[in-house]
């Protein structure tokens, strides 16, 4: 994917950023193209080479029908909650790095449920911050509105996906398991040996 001066861009675990410049910079006597960029949030300035654009996962802001969709998925009642700490961390940094705004919402999902029910690690409590930040700055650079508006309307989406998903839950009923039948009785038998 190609970028141009001016477009707005997301850089995973960054957020929105603009294209200030395409320049050439030469580093260990290997000359290639940079994409500047400017950080939104932070007025950072970051390059990413050309070539390793699609790597990292750099790409176009949404647009107004996928902000739609993003509000459905964020409604939808369907989370994964794996409660493994370790592999819940592994799959929350990897969905977090991908770039995918539709991930980002995954990890906003899972770990707003689990913070429901429990105190959440450090780690975890700042990759929830940084999955409600990268939505809210999307969303809000998207749909021109002020944060704190954007802000309410994800909160109202994550609670309609946990009253969704505790409503399902409620209508699964537990299956009842029944006691075992007794063993029947070994009967003993001889070998009648041919005379």
């Amino acid at each position: 994917m190609t970028f141009q001066i001016g477009d707005k861009v997301i850089y995973p675990n960054h957020g929105l950023g603009v294209i200030e410049r395409i320049e050439e910079k030469t580093i260990l006597g290997t000359t290639c193209g940079f994409y500047s960029l400017r950080i939104a949030s932070n007025e950072t300035t970051v390059l990413v080479p050309v070539g390793n654009a699609d790597s990292v996962g750099l790409r176009r802001a949404i647009g107004d029908t996928e902000v739609d969709r993003l509000f459905r998925i964020l409604a939808d009642g369907k989370i994964d909650s794996q409660q493994n700490w370790k592999g819940r961390f592994k799959d929350n940094s990897e969905k977090m790095r991908s770039g995918s705004i539709y991930d980002v919402a995954d990890v906003l999902k899972s770990l707003t449920l689990l913070s429901k029910s429990k105190n959440l690690s450090f780690r975890e409590k700042r990759m929830l911050d940084r999955a409600r930040f990268l939505v809210v700055s999307e969303i809000s650079e998207v749909l021109q509105e002020g944060q704190v508006a954007v802000e309410a309307r994800v909160d109202r989406a994550l609670d309609r996906s946990l009253i969704t998903r505790s409503r399902v839950a409620a209508r699964v009923k537990p299956v009842k398991v029944l006691p075992a039948p007794a063993p029947l009785p070994v009967i003993a038998r001889r070998a009648v040996r041919a005379s």
